[in-house]
């Protein structure tokens, strides 16, 4: 049973390293030219895979770990089938999307991971109340669990536009982005805030705050979803509420950094084996992805934003890559699933320096693309931002595969 945690976050890493790999060669493409590849298809198997075989696999595996540390290790004996099911249908949509985009075996594959998600929610919500986390974090997994499955309603509208022709632009979008929303604010978001505040909810005086900031976020995801959709005709009360939303969730990062403050002596000593620049990094990102939204709620800003599409890859990457991989490439290092050592610190490094000039990059084609600017050779650094992603993640599974996982 500990084999399988040591090979499925062997699996994980590999996966990322899948991703950032499908990454280079999507850049390449775009800076010269491979034309017996289907950009568009390949770009569905990267995001797709992306999803289910990076952060979902990843995700499903630190909560079962957390399960384990109170039922024993034979939960993931228990969720192995589960696990397993994610990991070929993740597969599945990696091979197939390439091959033919949205036809029957890769919709196949990915109906097959919504429903596994359906069934990982259900047997999970079910542990979770024989489990004895704390309030803060069983909430929160509960609103990870409760977005997951709404996110689906995105996926299946978009399916019933495409078996039916039709595809109407707003509403393909405000599909594209409901799951998007529910995935990166929802899924993700309160998948690792359960993963955090469980290994410090039981600090002295943390309990309350945690529990509040939870509350807030996760009464203002669904009314936030419309920060993705301002671009489309809604009542002014629908827009007010909009704004308060993104309002309420300022404010609810405002709780955690004073929180942070508050207790960071406390803290410290949870993830103090070289993680915390890590941790400092995914929460600067998460800052930025706030306050963003908050400008989004200017209807101005908001279309123009998305009506530029490297602004918004540029968002997205800053979410998957800046904050969710970053957190999680920091929790199964702090919790010392990898062993620490100078190689793997080099690697990570050099992994979040990619990142940092993706973004740089895509903010300065954002920024270009607003003003009908032409940047000389961006298609060209944006590879090269790529290929230094590649080798970073190459590094670290290189570390991962030589060094020890915890047991």
């Amino acid at each position: 049973m500990i084999f399988m945690k040591k090979q499925w976050l062997q699996l994980a890493f590999f996966n990322l390293f899948l991703v950032a790999f499908i990454g280079v060669v999507l850049r390449y493409k775009i800076a010269f030219s491979l034309p017996w590849i289907d950009q568009k298809h390949l770009l569905h198997g990267h995001s797709h895979f992306a999803f289910t075989g990076w952060v979902t696999h990843l995700l499903f595996v630190l909560l079962v770990a957390e399960l384990a540390n109170a039922k024993g290790n034979q939960v993931y004996k228990e969720y192995s089938y589960l696990i397993n099911a994610n990991l070929l249908s993740a597969y599945g949509m990696l091979f197939s999307f390439p091959i033919q985009g949205y036809g029957p075996i890769s919709i196949g594959f990915s109906t097959l991971s919504i429903l596994i998600s359906y069934v990982f929610a259900r047997k999970y919500w079910k542990d979770l109340n024989n489990h004895s986390l704390g309030i803060a974090s069983i909430l929160a997994f509960k609103f990870s669990l409760l977005a997951n499955i709404i996110s689906s309603l995105g996926t299946f509208a978009l399916a019933w536009m495409m078996a039916t022709k039709n595809l109407h632009q707003n509403w393909y979008l405000a599909s594209v982005y409901f799951f998007l929303h529910f995935q990166y604010n929802g899924w993700f978001f309160f998948a690792i805030m359960g993963l955090l505040f469980g290994k410090v909810e039981n600090l002295e005086g943390l309990a309350l705050p945690l529990k509040k900031i939870v509350l807030l976020f996760g009464l203002t995801c669904i009314p936030a979803y419309f920060l993705s959709a301002l671009w489309l005709p809604i009542p002014i009360w629908a827009y007010c509420i909009v704004v308060i939303a993104a309002l309420v969730q300022v404010w609810a990062l405002v709780l955690v950094l004073k929180t942070i403050l508050q207790f960071k002596d406390l803290m410290k000593p949870i993830f103090a084996n070289g993680s915390i620049w890590l941790f400092q990094l995914a929460g600067l990102a998460f800052i930025i992805k706030t306050l963003l939204q908050l400008g989004s709620t200017i209807p101005s800003l908001s279309q123009l934003a998305f009506g530029f599409r490297p602004i918004v890859i540029g968002y997205l990457h800053l979410v998957l890559l800046g904050f969710v991989s970053i957190f999680l490439i920091a929790f199964t290092w702090s919790q010392h699933f990898l062993q620490t050592h100078l190689p793997l610190s080099k690697a990570i490094g050099i992994f979040v320096f990619g990142i940092i000039i993706n973004e740089t990059l895509l903010m300065i084609q954002g920024i270009a693309a607003l003003n009908y600017w032409s940047i000389p050779m961006i298609d060209m650094a944006l590879l090269i931002a790529a290929i230094i992603l590649f080798t970073g993640i190459a590094y670290i599974n290189l570390c991962v595969r030589r060094s020890s996982i915890r047991e």
